[in-house]
This record gives structure tokens, C-alpha cells and sequence, in this order.
């Protein structure tokens, strides 16, 4: 049977459940979940390999009209993975009320074939997923409608086959090893930034980058195995919010350094000593050079 490969772009507005979507596809949790809407700020790949295809799906930023260069370059990262989708996996919430028109545009003007998945079902009624399956139909006339629940990984099984179905047969992109095109370093960059999302109100998470300063392996005291050494630098754009981060005699910071080394540990699968610092940038966020040496260049 001739291999096939491809690549599958999962795109929609913010907090529709696209990582967690990839997470269950890819049977890894390789993007961090928030409640917080834009948390993703990359694209992130997650390979699915198997002995006769290589199906490379993408976690993008959700779609937003960007006011600030760091938006920009977010959005910049979700055209860049419509150059090169095979097929389009386009979430959409059951409770959002159709004002999805920058999703629409970017559908519309790639003429790639599209899978509408409508998500959260599990909130909602029998009618409420006939009306959105009748919606988006019309609206899109799309390969395929799969009412799901992400989360709760309700009537996501069928769809690794359908995707299958519409991919070319090609090479492998990746090794067939891979699980992702991204680094260790930048995977803890991400566990720390998810729990600042999950431990901070307001503007402290959108505001905060983290950078992996160091990362090196070295022997435990009792030579026994190794454990992992590293050093993140949590940059934020102004005086107050760095002493909204560190918290009471340093409280908050610790918090946020203790959930994260206990993720990091079960994600290198290996004894972790973390450090947090924190540095103030100001408006970091609209800098060019700033979002390029945090890599946000597409």
C-alpha cells in the first residue's frame, strides 16, 4: 500500500478547544490548555505516525483582528499553515453566535478541503446540533460535519480515518520518530507560561513571555541518574506586574515554580531543578526585535 502524508491545519476563533483537540488527536499533550482565550501564541506541529502514513496536524493561535505586533505575529503563524494545509479542520464552538466572519475569509480565500467540527456538544441539545450541522452546511458546504466534545473525546475516533481518506500519498515529512518539529526547551518555556495563564487575573498572562535561560543535564548527588537544571526568565512589561508575579515575600512566583517543575518532571520523565527570575521589558509585545528573538518570526 503506498504511504500517504500530510498536512492538517487546525484553525478557528479563540478558546474553541483546538489544543485540546490536537492533544487527543495526537495522543500527547503537546499544547498547553487554559481557559483563557489566545493562549497559544505559536504554531505547534503533532505528528501521528504509523508504519503507512504521517499525518502532521498544526495547533494554530486563534483567529483575532490583531491590535499589537505580537498579535500579528501570531496571526502570522496561522497564514503560514494555510500555505501548506492538505485539509482544514475548522472548530467551531456549538455556543458561538456565528460573528466567525475573519475564520470565514481565511476558509474561503484557501479553497482547501475543509472538515467543520462543531465542539462543546456536550453542553448542548440534540436541536441546538441540528440547527449548527443545517448553519454550517449552507454556509460552507464543507467535506464533513462531526458534532464533538474535545474534552470528553466523544466522536473524535472516526475522524483520524476521514482525515486519511482526503491526505495525498507522499514520503514522510518527519521522521518517523517525531512527535513534534518543537524543542524540550520550548515545551518547559510552555508549561511555565500555562501555569502564569492558570495562577494570574488580567492582563499579567498576556503581558508575560518566558524564556528557557538554561538546560542542562547533570548527575543527581548520589549518582544515580541525572535530573534536569533550568533556568526561565518570566518577562513582563511593566514594574507592577512584576510585583504582581513574585507575590507577597516571593509567594506567587513560587507557586507558579512548583506546580510547573512537578509538569516538566512528568514531561522529561526525569528529576527537574527549576528557577524562575523575572525581568521587566517594557511593551515587549509591540518590539520587532523583541518578538524576534522570542521567535515569534514566521
Amino acid at each position: 500500500m503506498a504511504h500517504k502524508a500530510g498536512f492538517v491545519s487546525i484553525i478557528g476563533k479563540p478558546n474553541v478547544g483546538k489544543s485540546t483537540l490536537m492533544n487527543v488527536l495526537v495522543g500527547e499533550r503537546l499544547s498547553i490548555i487554559t481557559p483563557k482565550a489566545q493562549t497559544t501564541r505559536h504554531r505547534i506541529l503533532g505528528i501521528v505516525n504509523e508504519e503507512e502514513y504521517q499525518i502532521v496536524f498544526s495547533d494554530t493561535p486563534g483567529i483575532i483582528k490583531p491590535k499589537y505586533s505580537l498579535q500579528e505575529s501570531m496571526m502570522s503563524f496561522v497564514n503560514g499553515s494555510l500555505t501548506d494545509a492538505d485539509v482544514l479542520l475548522f472548530v467551531t464552538d456549538i455556543n458561538e453566535e456565528h460573528d466567525e466572519d475573519d475564520v470565514l475569509e481565511k476558509i474561503l480565500n484557501h479553497n482547501i478541503p475543509t472538515i467543520v467540527l462543531i465542539n462543546k456538544i456536550d453542553q448542548a441539545t440534540q436541536e441546538q446540533v441540528d440547527a449548527k450541522i443545517a448553519y454550517w452546511n449552507e454556509k460552507l458546504n464543507p467535506v464533513a460535519i462531526y458534532a464533538i466534545s474535545a474534552l470528553h473525546k466523544h466522536n473524535v475516533n472516526g475522524l483520524l480515518d476521514r482525515v486519511l481518506e482526503m491526505l495525498p500519498e507522499h514520503p514522510p515529512y518527519y521522521d518517523k520518530e517525531d512527535l513534534t518539529d518543537r524543542s524540550e526547551r520550548f515545551f518547559v518555556s510552555e508549561i511555565v507560561r500555562e501555569k502564569i495563564f492558570l495562577n494570574y487575573q488580567k492582563e499579567i498572562p498576556y503581558s508575560t513571555e518566558v524564556i528557557v535561560k538554561s538546560f542542562k543535564e547533570e548527575p543527581l548527588k548520589n549518582g544515580k541518574g541525572l535530573m534536569v537544571r533550568i533556568s526561565a526568565e518570566v518577562v513582563v512589561e511593566r514594574d507592577s506586574q512584576k510585583n504582581i508575579l513574585i507575590g507577597t515575600g516571593g509567594s506567587m512566583l513560587k507557586k507558579v515554580g512548583t506546580e510547573a517543575r512537578l509538569e516538566i518532571e512528568k514531561f522529561l520523565d526525569t528529576r527537574v531543578f527549576l528557577e524562575l527570575f523575572v525581568k521587566v521589558i517594557p511593551d515587549w509585545r509591540s518590539k520587532k526585535n523583541y518578538l524576534k528573538s522570542f521567535g515569534y518570526d514566521n
